[in-house]
């Protein structure tokens, strides 16, 4: 096999017409770039109950449950209720309630748990309501209870759970 010799010859530009060429070359390069998208702001992340075993009777909320914190613009007086708070009714019912999320104007969503209370077995129900000044107020739950609690200046909350004409008063704090 017999190779010929090639009749294409390469021929390097003078030394002055390659660097305006490269400049050239490099500036389009740069101008088709895009700029990077700005980085967006994280979004809140939801803080889940500790899901530690609890006792028998006790007031016990589903690992599911997620408190969203407060947006910009919520007032700070409404601010304070968002949270997981617990306590006793009586002082020995355990019950839970979390403030899951709240409006500007002061509606909530919650979850209440309560534990063995008289002749009713543990349990947790969701619900809605309000905050008036210093007291937030679920409409009534499922279960047919009725669940009040009032912000204290120390920073706890003194929680009301009315059902079946028998009421209970407990003291709770963030937990």
């Amino acid at each position: 096999m017999a190779f010929k010799r090639s009749s294409v010859r390469f021929r390097l530009a003078p030394p002055n017409s390659l660097f305006p060429t490269l400049g050239f070359a490099a500036f389009m390069l740069v101008a088709c770039q895009s700029a990077p998208e700005p980085t967006p702001a994280p979004e809140p992340q939801p803080i889940a109950p500790a899901t530690a075993s609890a006792p028998d009777g006790a007031a016990v909320l589903d690992p599911s449950v997620r408190v969203m914190p407060p947006g910009e613009g919520i007032p700070a007086k409404y601010v304070a209720f968002s949270g997981i708070w617990g306590g006793r009714l009586d002082g020995m019912y355990d019950g839970k309630l979390a403030v899951l999320t709240i409006s500007r104007g002061g509606n909530v969503t919650a979850t209440y748990a309560w534990g063995d209370i008289a002749d009713n077995k543990p349990g947790v129900a969701d619900g809605e309501g309000k905050i008036f000044g210093n007291t937030l107020k679920l409409r009534r739950l499922p279960n047919g209870g009725d669940v009040s609690a009032v912000m204290q200046a120390d920073g706890t909350l003194t929680v009301t759970y009315g059902l079946a004409d028998l009421t209970y008063t407990g003291t709770f704090t963030k937990q």
